[in-house]
C-alpha cells in the first residue's frame, strides 16, 4: 500500500517540474498574476463541482490560509522563477523541500527524523547545488529568491495542511484552496494588471495543461500522499520536480546539461531512494481516498 502512495505522490512532483517548461515556453511573460489565477481558478471549479461541497466552519479560514500559501503566493512565486530562470534551475531549487518539510513536520507535527531521511535530503540538496552551480550563463537572483519564497510558503502549507486534517474529503479541501487562492490572485490581476491577457493556441493549450494536469491532479496527488506519508518522506519524493525540469529542459527546451549537473540529477534521485526506504513513518488514513481519486 505504501508503495502505491509514493507512485501517487509522484505523479505531483513531475507535473510540476513539467510545468515550468510549459510556463516558460507557452505562457505570457509579463501577466504573472492572471496566469497564476487562470492555473488556479478553472482547476479549483472542476474540483468543486466534483466534490459538491462547501467549507463549514473553521474550514472557511482554514482554507483562506492554506489557499493563500499553497496556492496564492506559491503559484505566483513559481510564475516569476519560471519566467526568470532556466526551467533546470527553477526546478532545481524546489528540491530543497525534503528539509523543509522535514523541518515543518518536525515543529507541527512532532514527526521524529530517521537519519536515513536527513541523509537522502542531504544528499538531494547537494545534487541541487551542482545542478543550479553547473548551470551556463547567469543565474538572475530574484528568480531564485521566487522560488526559495515559493518552497517555504507551500512546504509551511502543505504541513499545515496535513495537521488540521480531519476527514474532510480530499477533493473537496484541494478545491476550497485552489477556489479561494485563485480568487485573490484574480483580484490582485485585476487591480495591477488591468484587462487579461489575449490568448493564442500555445498559451491556451498551456494553460489548460497547468489547470488540469499541473494543479487539479497534481495537487489530490500531493495532498493524498501527505496524508498518508511521512511528510519528510514526501518531501523527499518532490526531488522528481527538479529531476523533470532538468531532464525535460535540455530535451524540450535545448538547455546544455553539464557533467556537474549530471552528477547533481544522480544525487537527487539517490536521495529520494533513500529518504523513501526510511521504516520511520506515521500515516494517517483518509475517507474513502480510493474512490475520491478516481472521480477526477
Amino acid at each position: 500500500m505504501e508503495a502505491k502512495w509514493l507512485a501517487v505522490t509522484a505523479i505531483a512532483p513531475v507535473a510540476w517540474g513539467a510545468n515550468y517548461v510549459v510556463t516558460r515556453q507557452l505562457l505570457p511573460v509579463d501577466a504573472p498574476l492572471w496566469g497564476s489565477t487562470f492555473r488556479a481558478l478553472p482547476a479549483g471549479l472542476i474540483l468543486l463541482a466534483v466534490a459538491r461541497a462547501l467549507p463549514r466552519g473553521a474550514w472557511w479560514w482554514r482554507s483562506a490560509v492554506l489557499g493563500t500559501l499553497n496556492i496564492g503566493a506559491f503559484f505566483l512565486l513559481v510564475y516569476v522563477a519560471a519566467q526568470l530562470l532556466p526551467s533546470s534551475v527553477a526546478a532545481s531549487v524546489m528540491a530543497l523541500a525534503p528539509l523543509a518539510m522535514a523541518g515543518f513536520g518536525w515543529l507541527l507535527l512532532d514527526e521524529r527524523l530517521s537519519g536515513r531521511v536527513l541523509a537522502g535530503a542531504l544528499a538531494g540538496i547537494v545534487g541541487v547545488l551542482l545542478v543550479v552551480g553547473g548551470a551556463t550563463g547567469g543565474i538572475d537572483p530574484i528568480g531564485v529568491a521566487a522560488s526559495l519564497s515559493a518552497l517555504v510558503l507551500s512546504c509551511a502549507g502543505a504541513v499545515l495542511g496535513k495537521r488540521w486534517y480531519d476527514g474532510t474529503p480530499l477533493v473537496a479541501m484541494t478545491a476550497w484552496q485552489l477556489v479561494l487562492g485563485g480568487l485573490v490572485l484574480g483580484a490582485a490581476a485585476v487591480l495591477l494588471e488591468g484587462a487579461p491577457p489575449a490568448l493564442d493556441a500555445h498559451s491556451t493549450a498551456g494553460f489548460a495543461f497547468t489547470s488540469l494536469v499541473a494543479t487539479a491532479l497534481a495537487y489530490l496527488c500531493w495532498f493524498g500522499g501527505l496524508a498518508r506519508l511521512q511528510a519528510a518522506t514526501v518531501g523527499a519524493v518532490g526531488l522528481l520536480n527538479p529531476v523533470t525540469g532538468v531532464l525535460l529542459g535540455a530535451l524540450v527546451a535545448g538547455e546544455t546539461l553539464t557533467g556537474a549537473q549530471l552528477a547533481g540529477v544522480a544525487l537527487v534521485l539517490g536521495g529520494i531512494l533513500a529518504a523513501s526506504w526510511s521504516p520511520s513513518r506515521v500515516p494517517l488514513p483518509l475517507a474513502e481516498p480510493d474512490r475520491e481519486l478516481v472521480a477526477i
